[in-house]
């Protein structure tokens, strides 16, 4: 048997610095670990809301966004166009926006927060399709007597300024509005509504 003393500040101290060496060995591995729970940049992006600034958009002019990685489209309407939404309404398949394409604050003739601009998924309700804008009496080969609009030329589905169906066409329903509201005058915030938590 031995007769040594037993050192006890030397077992203290090797057992503190072997804790503390596992403790971070076990940190150490854990954080790339947990770290690969959270989404990629890249699925960030994907779902995250976007700022766009509108205020250097002219009248009739279309800005294209891209949100979710849907083509998203930003129209300022003149007017003229807004006045030809309310007269074209008995050729459209759904004129009051019934099914429900959008977020209740769009649910109006104009299918927006603000009569002046426009904000829609530029992709059709038919097959997924991105429809092009007709500007300048462009449109009225689709439609006679409706100077412009949207026409998807996949399978010929057409729209008005509204991004609401004609009848004729074979997408079943409006163009989608995204959610969206004004941070301020100049910024729309595409993706959440005002409010919204």
């Amino acid at each position: 048997m031995s007769t040594t003393p037993v050192d006890n500040s030397r077992r203290r101290f090797l057992t503190i610095a072997t804790s503390v060496v596992g403790g971070v060995g076990v940190a150490g591995a854990a954080v790339p670990f947990i770290a690969s729970w959270n989404p990629s940049a890249k699925a960030k992006a994907a779902g995250a809301d976007i700022e766009v600034d509108i205020s250097k958009i002219e009248p009739g002019q279309l800005l294209r966004v891209e949100w979710r990685s849907k083509p998203v489209w930003i129209v300022r309407r003149t007017p003229e166009i807004l006045a030809e939404l309310e007269k074209d309404e008995d050729k459209l398949k759904d004129p009051n926006s019934d099914e429900e394409q959008q977020p209740e604050v769009a649910h109006n003739r104009y299918r927006s927060i603000k009569e002046e601009y426009l904000v829609l998924v530029g992709i059709c309700t038919h097959l997924g399709c991105s429809p092009g804008y007709l500007k300048d009496g462009a449109f009225e080969e689709i439609v006679e007597g409706v100077p412009d609009g949207f026409f998807c030329p996949c399978h010929g589905s057409h729209f008005d300024m509204a991004g609401r169906v004609f009848e004729g066409s074979p997408a079943p329903t409006n163009l989608v509005v995204p959610p969206y509201y004004y941070i301020d005058d100049n910024t729309l915030l595409i993706g959440s509504e005002e409010g919204a938590a």
